[in-house]
């Protein structure tokens, strides 16, 4: 096993080793940039739907962390991925 794998939990060592079973190629870095900018937008979320009052938009019993036009966009990838 790679040196700092050990530290991981079972998920995240999962998707590492996945990673690098993906042969070098363009369609591996352009997967590989996605996860990497999806990982970063599920962490920190932009809202595009900011209100003036600073409320994150106009779903007042949701949180930013709870978004559901991320969770929708995400399902509907996952969908997409599993009917193909």
């Amino acid at each position: 096993m790679s040196p700092g794998l050990e530290a991981l939990t079972p998920e995240e060592r999962k998707l590492v080793l996945a990673l690098r079973e993906v042969p070098e190629s363009p369609l591996r870095d352009l997967y590989a940039t996605l996860v990497s900018e999806l990982t970063e937008f599920v962490a920190s979320p932009t809202c595009s739907e900011m209100q003036a009052d600073g409320a994150p938009c106009n779903a007042t019993d949701a949180s930013c962390d709870q978004c559901r036009k991320l969770e929708s966009l995400l399902e509907g990838l996952r969908s997409r991925l599993h009917a193909g």
